[in-house]
């Protein structure tokens, strides 16, 4: 049979003292500990999210900014390319009139050329024709 008596009560208030010594000198730091670790564990997940928020902007900004940049480059290029277009026509131009008044030159000295040599050409056949008649008639002419 059991019998209660004192020691019941003694092991009771002695299980309560256990309990109390081993919240205040266990369970507490260690809740403690737990507490500080959720706490940075949620700042550092708020920290990701906020990086995590600021990178996806830059990145949009960053992809704007390079399509702007392409498109201001094709403006500019093709700016250019009419200017290019512009002069290589101009230059053209200028090569095509210079070629023309150098041909004009050449055709004239040509001209003055074959003139010349014909005139000469035809002293030289008088003189011929002089000294053939004078060969085949023996007499001067």
């Amino acid at each position: 049979m059991i019998n209660i008596d004192v020691s019941v009560a003694i092991q009771v208030i002695n299980f309560i003292f256990l309990i109390w010594i081993l919240n205040l000198i266990l369970y507490k730091p260690i809740r403690k500990i737990l507490l500080q670790r959720k706490e940075k564990v949620a700042g550092l997940e708020q920290g990701i999210n906020t990086i995590m928020a600021d990178a996806g902007g830059k990145d949009a900004a960053f992809a704007a900014g390079i399509k702007s940049a392409r498109t201001k480059g094709l403006k500019e290029k093709g700016v250019l390319l009419a200017a290019a277009a512009d002069e290589e026509r101009r230059i053209i131009d200028k090569i095509n009139e210079k070629a023309q008044a150098d041909l004009a030159g050449i055709r004239q000295q040509i001209s003055k050329d074959a003139e010349d040599v014909k005139i000469k050409l035809q002293q030289e056949v008088d003189a011929f024709a002089d000294a053939i008649g004078q060969k085949i008639l023996g007499r001067a002419v």
